[in-house]
């Protein structure tokens, strides 16, 4: 029996721009150790617009939980926080420099969501499917099967080659000079 690696990692951190980059790194190499390297930049763009928006947005504190976990063909990443205010997916306007996170990772992931979290919480997830899309190989054709001939001389080459010539206009060239 095959005994598999637990699937499951968490992090606890306060949401600042420094640790976003860290809990980033984690990941990748989490997802490196689980053989899902496919999965690296979906799971590190998502983690974190999900910790940008909890260090925009939460109240009263930064503390938060980042949890990956690998289950069958699926890989759920979710952010833990203790704001309970419920993320809103807002229509950003073109030249807006924020407001399209949510939006990109619904994007790019299977599926995402929020729910509340206690009294005084909330956890927004997204998962990733681990498998790769089916893809199927055009049909094998027949390949023709070559008769094996003895290699002929270069004197029943030449030969044949003057027997196939015939009269032609001399080769004229298109470019003036």
């Amino acid at each position: 029996m095959i005994s598999y690696p637990s699937r499951h990692c968490t992090v606890e951190l306060q949401a600042l721009p420094s640790r976003i980059g860290q809990v980033r790194r984690i990941v990748s190499a989490q997802l490196r150790y689980w053989h899902l390297d496919a999965l690296i930049d979906r799971a590190s763009l998502g983690v974190t617009e999900l910790l940008s928006n909890v260090h925009r947005h939460a109240q009263p504190d930064k503390t938060c939980t980042v949890e990956i976990e690998l289950l069958l063909d699926r890989l759920t990443v979710s952010v833990r926080d203790g704001d309970p205010r419920m993320p809103v997916v807002d229509d950003a306007e073109p030249l807006a420099t924020c407001g399209r996170g949510l939006a990109m990772v619904a994007a790019m992931s299977e599926s995402w969501g929020v729910r509340p979290d206690g009294e005084s919480g909330k956890v927004v997830w997204f998962t990733l499917p681990t498998s790769a899309p089916v893809v199927t190989a055009p049909p094998v054709r027949s390949r023709r099967t070559v008769q094996e001939k003895p290699a002929r001389r270069f004197a029943e080459v030449g030969a044949s080659a003057e027997a196939l010539r015939t009269d032609h206009a001399p080769a004229r060239s298109a470019v003036a000079g």
